[in-house]
């Protein structure tokens, strides 16, 4: 199939999900920069639309909406990629300012945030796809790899809290997860005491009696088993 082909039926597909304010935004944000990343970047990265949505809402720190130019979702991953025009986004000194604040609080709430220059992606387009493709590669295999059935090695869980430690230093307590995911203690010591079996995480002993309050995620920060 051709760029053409599926960028019409990815785009009408979203429009006849939408109403509203998200159908207007769709209609009005996809426009040049947007469509030439996704068919000079992603088309050549991925050669599918498949997890990547176009002006997608999301809440800023202060739980107003906006929308990002593209979202990619894979798996309980959020990947948000937003194309930066200078006059749009560089000339307003508070706008620039709500820009920041809003890719750090993204980033505060496990998104990551890929942020590319029009102007690099015009002249130098073979450069942005080959750091997009260096940022992506850990979570590529994956991509290519999923065809509706669940076969990852670690249960929904056992992910969440191999995230969690990797955003505390790859020190996780049980106490402190069990409040933030909002699962009873002894189900997250129960999963923390699985991935240690499974070479993920190494409990900590604490004291002259070795008891175990903390657990350290040993593995890899890129590995597709955190999907």
């Amino acid at each position: 199939m051709s760029f053409e082909i599926e960028h019409e039926k990815w785009i009408k597909a979203h429009l006849s999900k939408r109403h509203g304010e998200r159908k207007d935004a769709l209609n009005r944000g996809h426009g040049f920069g947007n469509r030439m990343f996704a068919e000079h970047i992603w088309w050549n990265l991925m050669g599918h639309f498949a997890g990547l949505h176009p002006e997608y809402e999301v809440k800023d720190w202060r739980g107003r909406s906006y929308f990002v130019d593209f979202m990619w979702i894979l798996g309980s991953l959020r990947f948000i990629i937003e194309i930066m025009d200078y006059g749009s986004h560089g000339t307003d000194r508070s706008k620039y300012r709500t820009d920041l604040n809003r890719g750090l609080y993204l980033q505060s709430q496990d998104c990551y945030v890929i942020s590319i220059s029009l102007d690099e992606m015009k002249e130098n387009p073979t450069f942005v796809l080959a750091m997009v493709r260096s940022i992506l590669a850990p979570y590529l295999a994956a991509a290519e790899g999923k065809d509706g059935t669940d076969r990852r090695k670690y249960p929904k869980i056992e992910r969440q809290l191999m995230r969690l430690a990797i955003r505390n230093h790859r020190i996780i307590s049980p106490s402190r997860a069990a409040d933030e995911l909002e699962v009873h203690k002894q189900t997250i010591i129960k999963y923390c005491q699985s991935l240690v079996e499974k070479g993920k995480f190494r409990a900590i002993p604490s004291g002259a009696a070795g008891k175990i309050y903390k657990y350290e995620y040993i593995g890899s920060v890129q590995s597709t088993d955190l999907l």
